[in-house]
């Protein structure tokens, strides 16, 4: 089977009956994760979820057969969802696959979001033609589809919301549905709403619970870390205790912005022509023009395997602010020096 974020709510449901391995892939890394996040919870068991990163794949290419033939604890029923780099879940979804067609017994879901991988990357051609498999290819959202998968999603929660409000939600978070959808929870919350009693939200609601929008805070020091200026970092990090910007939130900043590198590294080829690429890139309106200056830099940084390892370092990075939210400042601002000081370089 194979999606785009257009036909995925109708293909879910069918999906999820019919297949075992889901890949989602595309420019949109939220969108991924989030279609990714919705299967899981209309799987009919989910049981138990175990997280797997594809660099542990990549050095351990059976694991993730192994795990998807194992069980819980206690013994119950478990799904998997891996969050890999480009192709670093290949060889280990072939491994997985072959246990699959040789019957070596009943496998769990096993649901792999891919940062800077497309439905035409090696590991999606693994899943071509398989009645079992799902790929899903997310591009970014424009307004209106963002707008709309707001308003649904505040419809479930009991939230009458209007288009100008839902387009400021979409705006606020910067395009990013996982972000949209948390201030929607937040708002129902904030306004006891349900769908048993339904509220209809307005601006002043909003305020009182709105996250800032990404060009408030985190593109300076997205752009700082990237562009491997460590002389701004300490500045960039004290602004982002001050204004108490969200974590999870400036990491997803980072994670789009190094999907974008992964794009336009990979359009740019071994060529050298960094400026006139961006530039051919902004007449074409693929590249914002505000952010021209600050990609030409970033992407003269990272290319080729730094940028791979940058992009599997934001993936462990994401698992680990999940994991030990209480710490998630200290990690991020610890990991970021990291990745300035390997910027500079």
């Amino acid at each position: 089977m194979k999606a785009t974020q257009k036909d995925f709510a109708a293909v879910a449901p069918r999906a999820v009956r019919a297949c075992k391995t889901f890949f989602f892939c595309g420019p949109d890394e939220a969108g991924a994760a989030a279609a990714a996040q919705r299967i899981a919870a209309m799987l009919e068991e989910p049981g138990e979820q175990v997280e797997i990163a594809g660099a542990d794949l990549r050095r351990d290419p059976v694991l993730l057969a192994d795990e998807a033939r194992s069980t819980s604890l206690f013994a119950g029923v478990r799904h998997i969802v891996v969050r890999a780099a480009g192709d670093e879940a290949h060889d280990a979804l072939a491994n997985h696959l072959a246990a699959i067609d040789a019957g070596e017994g009943a496998a769990c879901p096993v649901l792999v979001v891919a940062t800077a991988a497309t439905d035409k990357s090696r590991t999606a051609k693994l899943l071509d033609g398989r009645a079992d498999a799902l790929v899903a290819m997310f591009y970014p959202p424009d307004l209106a589809q963002l707008r709309d998968a707001i308003r649904t999603a505040g419809e479930e929660r009991g939230l009458r919301m209007s288009g100008p409000l839902a387009e400021r939600i979409a705006r606020g978070t910067s395009f990013d549905i996982r972000l949209a959808r948390s201030e929607v929870e937040k708002l129902a919350l904030y306004l006891d709403a349900s769908p048993e009693a339904p509220v209809t939200p307005d601006a002043e609601a909003l305020d009182a619970i709105g996250a800032r929008t990404e060009d408030d805070g985190f593109m300076p020091i997205v752009n700082a870390v990237l562009g491997g200026q460590t002389e701004r970092l300490p500045g960039e990090l004290a602004r982002m205790r001050e204004l108490s910007l969200n974590p999870v939130g400036l990491l997803l900043a980072f994670e789009r912005r190094t999907a974008q590198l992964a794009q336009l590294n990979a359009k740019l080829g071994r060529s050298d022509q960094i400026e006139a690429f961006v530039e051919a890139e902004t007449k074409a309106r693929r590249v914002f023009f505000k952010d021209s200056r600050d990609i030409s830099v970033q992407l003269r940084r990272w290319r080729g395997r730094k940028l791979e390892r940058l992009v599997s370092r934001l993936v462990d990075l994401h698992r680990d602010l999940l994991a030990h939210s209480p710490a998630s400042e200290i990690l991020l601002a610890q990991a970021l020096a990291g990745v300035a000081a390997a910027g500079r370089r």
